[in-house]
């Protein structure tokens, strides 16, 4: 098998590029059957209450919030079961899901969300980028629920789009936003420590609610389903425990649209789905800056396999809300392939998030074109180093990867005062590879049995990281 080195462009300070193998005392593959183990889908009873049994009423054009809201407490009230969603489309605004009820679409059924800001109030609690607050409720919310379920073969469309949720964050000839002075605010009642329930939003403000947000609950099971058009996050579980996301199809092109964000929560599966979207395919966090340090719960164990990457920042990312950290994570069995797909791993946080990633692998993953690098560790994101909480990336391992088409291996951007360390890739082949290497303040990176081919006409590409 042949290896060689790798072409650098910087290396500066603690950087090394050997050909070695893995640490023996760091955790591996060995430990995602235990945490397998663990995630099981919830059960409920053959009982169905159908919407239309309350009031729904098929076309789009009349609310079916009310009879969706009756038909889940009857469900609830009768010790759980299927709300299920007929053929036909059905206009509705904010659902709350409760304890035991499995909301189930229909092959041919179709909730259409209002683009009404009004249809999601009253304000909840939620995060909002990594910051707790009081917001429009999710386009579907539980707080503080177990054995829930979002499941079928029908489609989820949150209808947005530039003439109504997307429009809050694109920005005007003065280069504002109408959402940026409620991000600020936002972000300045995180940092002082307001009561989360003092820091309201909501009616007049412009902070976009995510798609589906389980929040402090256990056991949910989102599957099967079609996503379309959401205002921001797609599937959000915050807080979560046991939590299944499975055969899911989303596209949803808008800004911020990640595909799939678990955050601060514990034992994740996210298999089977098809993301294709304007952010992030999968980014895992764990809250921002002071906010994310004062829950301080980290994500952790969390499998990722089956699925298909289209366009999107990043196959999977890590960050860049990750003040709480980060640990084992495994994804294998992908595909991540787009000429709009930057990256395959993405590892990104400053000295404001802060944050210890670590415990990360990735496995047998088919990576096609990509317009950046295979692996990036950006921690020159936003503020950079400008911060007291210098983040670190530590123990992650890709083995058994194929790439057709790459600027570049690694994209490794640190600052004197972070870790970067104990990279190892391992049995693969990375094909038109078209320029140097770019690893800034990095330790050990570890190469075996490595084949990199460079494309026959590379090409100089411009590089974010800056000339020291």
């Amino acid at each position: 098998m042949h290896r060689r080195r790798l072409p650098i462009l910087l290396i500066v300070a603690l950087c090394s590029l050997t050909v070695a193998g893995r640490d023996s005392d760091a955790p591996g593959w060995d430990a995602a059957p235990t945490i397998l183990a663990r995630i099981k889908a919830p059960v409920f009873p053959a009982r169905d209450f159908a919407i239309t049994d309350f009031g729904a009423v098929a076309g789009g054009k009349e609310m079916a919030t009310d009879s969706i809201r009756r038909a889940i407490e009857a469900c609830h009230k009768a010790g759980g079961g299927r709300v299920t969603v007929p053929p036909g489309v059905f206009l509705t605004g904010a659902i709350r899901l409760v304890s035991n009820v499995n909301l189930y679409l229909a092959r041919g059924a179709t909730l259409r969300f209002s683009t009404d800001p009004s249809a999601y109030l009253p304000a909840v609690r939620v995060r909002w980028e990594g910051i707790e607050c009081m917001n429009y409720s999710p386009l579907i919310y539980a707080f503080e629920q177990e054995n829930i379920a979002v499941t079928g073969e029908g489609t989820l469309d949150g209808a947005a789009s530039d003439e109504n949720w997307w429009a809050w964050a694109r920005r005007g000839p003065d280069r504002t936003t109408r959402a940026g002075a409620d991000v600020r605010a936002l972000n300045e009642m995180g940092e002082k420590g307001v009561p989360v329930e003092q820091r309201v939003f909501g009616s007049g403000h412009f902070l976009r609610p995510n798609f589906i947000v389980p929040y402090r609950s256990r056991n949910v099971l989102i599957e099967g389903v079609t996503i379309l058009g959401s205002p921001m996050w797609e599937v959000n579980p915050v807080l979560c425990t046991n939590v299944i996301v499975r055969g899911l199809k989303i596209n949803s092109h808008g800004p911020n649209n990640d595909g799939c964000d678990p955050d601060s929560s514990r034992d994740v599966l996210i298999e089977n789905c098809l993301f294709d979207v304007g952010d992030d395919c999968i980014a895992i966090k764990s809250g921002r800056n002071e906010d994310g340090r004062r829950v301080g719960v980290p994500v952790e164990n969390l499998v990722v396999r089956g699925c298909t990457m289209k366009d999107g920042h990043a196959g999977v990312a890590i960050g860049s809300e990750v003040s709480a950290g980060c640990r084992n994570v495994y994804i294998e069995d992908c595909r991540m392939d787009s000429p709009n797909l930057d990256r395959a791993l993405r590892l990104k946080s400053n000295a404001r998030r802060g944050g210890i990633i670590e415990n990360i692998f990735m496995r047998k993953v088919e990576v096609g074109r990509v317009a950046e690098a295979i692996l990036t560790v950006d921690f020159l994101y936003e503020e950079g180093a400008k911060g007291s909480f210098p983040p670190v990336a530590r123990n992650i391992e890709i083995d058994n990867i194929t790439g057709k088409s790459s600027p570049r291996v690694f994209f490794i951007t640190g600052f004197e005062g972070a870790t970067i360390d104990n990279i190892r890739v391992a049995n693969s082949t990375i094909k038109g590879v078209e320029t140097a290497e770019v690893i800034v303040h990095a330790g050990k990176i570890e190469l075996d049995h490595v084949t990199v081919e460079p494309a026959k006409l590379p090409r100089s590409l411009s590089s974010r990281a800056p000339v020291q």
